[in-house]
C-alpha cells in the first residue's frame, strides 16, 4: 500500500483527535460494543433468552468473521497509526496488524445479521449507526486508518452477503447429514480457517516487522509488552468457538431443542448460571493453562475455547432445561 495513503490517514486521525478529550470516554464505549467481550456477553443472551436460532447465527457468523480478518491482517501486514506516527496518541493499544479493522468488519457482520433476522427497516437504520461510531471510535482512538475502516466494511459486507446466502442451503444438506458427518464438517471449517493463517504467516518468514514501529508503539505505551502482531492465538480462540458453538447446537437440536421464552425471573437466572460457566471456563480455565504459540499450549487454547462454545450452544440449555428454567421443545 503506498505510504502516502497511510500519511493522509495520519492527517485524518489527527483531525478526529483534535476535536476534544470529551469525546474520549463516548469512544471507548462505542469501541467496547464493537470488543469480542462485548459479544461474549450479548451473543448468549441472544441464544438463551430471545432467539436460539438468532443467537446462534450471530456466533458462528462472528467467529468466522474474526478467523478472516486475523488472516487478511496477516497478509497485508499494515501498521496501526501510533506505531506509524507519534503524534497520534494511543488511547488504545492493540498488537495485532492494523488493516483491516477487526471492529469494523465485525460490526457490519454482527449487527448486519441482527437486523437481517428482524427485517425492519429501523433495525437496519440502527445498524448503520453503531456501525459508523463503532467504526470512528477505532480512528479516534488512534488503532485505524481510514482505510482498515474501508476494507473492514468491505470485507464485512462481502462475508455477511455470503453468509446470509448460503446459510440455508447449507444448514439443509447439513441436516441431511449423520451426527459424525456434522461434526467433522464444522471440524473442518474450524481447522481450515487455523490453517490459512498459519499459511499467511509462513508467507512472511522473510519479512521483519520494521524497528521504527515497535519503538513507537513502545513509546505510546511503555509498560506494554512489545508488539507480536505475527500471533496467531486469536485465531485458534476464534476457530474453537466455532466448533464448540456448532457442536454443542447440533448436540442440543438431536435432543428437540429448547424454548427460549420465559418469565423475567427464568430469563434472568438463565443468563447469570450461563455467564457463570462461561467465565468458569473462559477465565478458570485460562489461569490454569498456558500460554503460548507451542503446541500444548495452542491444543489447550483449542480445547479451552471449544468448551466455552459447547457450554453455550448446548451444556447451558440442558441445564436450563433440568434447572426448570426452560423446557424441551416440543
Amino acid at each position: 500500500m503506498p505510504f502516502s495513503v497511510l500519511d493522509s490517514g495520519i492527517n485524518f486521525v489527527l483531525f478526529a483527535q483534535r476535536l476534544g478529550t470529551w469525546l474520549e470516554q463516548p469512544m471507548l464505549f462505542f469501541t467496547f460494543l464493537g470488543s469480542e467481550e462485548f459479544y461474549l456477553l450479548i451473543a448468549p443472551a441472544i441464544y438463551w433468552c430471545i432467539s436460539a436460532r438468532t443467537g446462534l447465527r450471530v456466533g458462528l457468523y462472528l467467529s468466522i468473521s474474526a478467523g478472516i480478518y486475523a488472516i487478511f491482517k496477516l497478509l497485508f501486514h499494515m501498521p496501526r497509526p501510533y506505531w506509524y506516527d507519534r503524534r497520534v496518541s494511543a488511547l488504545s493499544s492493540e498488537n495485532t496488524f492494523g488493516n483491516p479493522s477487526g471492529h469494523s468488519q465485525n460490526a457490519v457482520v454482527v449487527w448486519g445479521s441482527l437486523a437481517a433476522s428482524s427485517g425492519k427497516a429501523w433495525a437496519w437504520a440502527a445498524a448503520v449507526v453503531i456501525i459508523f461510531l463503532i467504526s470512528f471510535s477505532r480512528i479516534y482512538l488512534g488503532v485505524h486508518f481510514p482505510v482498515d475502516i474501508i476494507g473492514g466494511w468491505l470485507i464485512g459486507a462481502i462475508l455477511l452477503w455470503a453468509l446470509l446466502k448460503i446459510e440455508t442451503p447449507v444448514l439443509r444438506w447439513l441436516l441431511g447429514q449423520n451426527l459424525v458427518s456434522r461434526i467433522a464438517v464444522v471440524f473442518l471449517v474450524s481447522v481450515s480457517l487455523i490453517a490459512l493463517a498459519a499459511i499467511a504467516r509462513l508467507m512472511l518468514a522473510g519479512w521483519e516487522l520494521p524497528a521504527e514501529w515497535i519503538e513507537n508503539a513502545r513509546a505510546a505505551d511503555p509498560s506494554a509488552e512489545p508488539i507480536n502482531p505475527f500471533a496467531i492465538e486469536g485465531i485458534i480462540s476464534n476457530a474453537a468457538i466455532f466448533f464448540g458453538l456448532a457442536v454443542g447446537g447440533i448436540w442440543i437440536y438431536e435432543r428437540g431443542g429448547f424454548v427460549t421464552r420465559g418469565t423475567w425471573w427464568q430469563l434472568g437466572l438463565r443468563y447469570l448460571v450461563g455467564l457463570i460457566g462461561v467465565l468458569v471456563l473462559w477465565r478458570g480455565l485460562g489461569l490454569i493453562f498456558p500460554d503460548g504459540e507451542t503446541a500444548i499450549p495452542i491444543i489447550l487454547r483449542y480445547i479451552r475455547y471449544a468448551l466455552v462454545g459447547v457450554w453455550v450452544s448446548g451444556l447451558a440449555p440442558l441445564l436450563f432445561i433440568k434447572l426448570r428454567l426452560s423446557a424441551p421443545k416440543r
